[in-house]
């Protein structure tokens, strides 16, 4: 049986679902993608305001993709809110 195609997204986490991580793992499910992430920011935010947000440093960030990395066949990268210059840096 063929493995589906891995796909990482780089992204943050909305806790009422509608958009980053949660959003786009959904997406990749309902195209017959594996999706794999990792976390830049976690929001508190539903359908009706953004509360707040509280960044992943960009070594927590660098220390998920590595795991992915060592164990996925990752095709393709997408990415979303990565919310600070360091994570930019980092991914750039």
């Amino acid at each position: 049986m063929t493995q589906p195609p891995v796909v990482l997204t780089i992204a943050g986490s909305d806790s009422g679902g509608g958009s980053g991580l949660q959003a786009d793992l959904r997406t990749f499910a309902a195209q017959s993608v594996h999706g794999v992430c990792a976390l830049t920011v976690v929001s508190s935010q539903n359908t009706n305001e953004f509360r707040s947000a509280w960044p992943v440093p960009a070594s927590v960030v660098q220390s998920q993709i590595e795991a992915i990395l060592d164990d996925f066949d990752v095709k393709v990268v997408k990415t979303g809110l990565l919310y600070s210059r360091e994570n930019i840096e980092l991914i750039s």
